[in-house]
């Protein structure tokens, strides 16, 4: 397994690979201070399995490089974790192609359960057509608490997770489903008997 990470903070980059070293032991970890290197890192390393990217680099702009990154990698789990706050960039890095955002000041703790969410293998339903069966049963729960328009902090308050791992599940979930969002989510469960109409 190929674990990336790009950062240009020589501190927080080693606490990431630190971080991930604990989290998937044996793993190849890939440290790059810019996406400039990227392409001399997958000829050495092979492709990556996970890409951990910092906001802020210095040769890109604004999302730039998330763009940049799932052009080459579309596939590839992406987890932006910056400095900056959600608020500012979250919603950019998401519809930037970024599969989860991280702020750095979440902690050790937090950041590590986020990205061991997003590494959890869910695959082994991929290829399958998306049924009610075929839902994890926090899935179909996420479906009920997004059907009550509940937000990403009620619903961690309500199973006792953090916001960042409702994040990645509901990632998974859009994933699952072949949809983008929370209102296509509700739809596509409505439409196929999900939800109690």
């Amino acid at each position: 397994m190929n674990l990336f990470v790009i950062d240009d903070h020589p501190l927080m980059r080693e606490a990431v690979v630190m971080l991930l070293r604990r989290l998937r032991p044996g793993a190849n970890v890939v440290e790059l201070d810019r996406i400039g290197g990227l392409d001399a890192a997958v000829r050495t390393h092979g492709a990556p399995d996970l890409i951990c990217l910092d906001l802020k680099l210095p040769d890109t702009t604004g999302t730039s490089g998330v763009h940049e990154i799932k052009n080459l990698f579309p596939g590839t789990p992406l987890a932006v974790i910056s400095a900056t706050p959600a608020a500012d960039a979250e919603e950019l890095c998401v519809d930037a192609g970024a599969d989860i955002y991280i702020e750095k000041s979440a902690g050790a703790g937090e950041i590590g359960n986020a990205l061991r969410a997003l590494m959890a293998a869910d695959g082994q339903f991929e290829e399958l057509a998306p049924t009610d069966n075929k839902l994890s049963k926090r899935q179909k729960q996420l479906i009920v608490m997004l059907d009550r328009g509940l937000s990403n902090r009620e619903i961690a308050d309500e199973l006792g997770i953090s916001e960042h791992t409702v994040k990645v599940h509901l990632w998974r979930l859009f994933r699952r489903l072949g949809v983008k969002s929370r209102t296509q989510t509700i739809h596509y469960a409505r439409v196929h008997g999900l939800l109690a109409s």
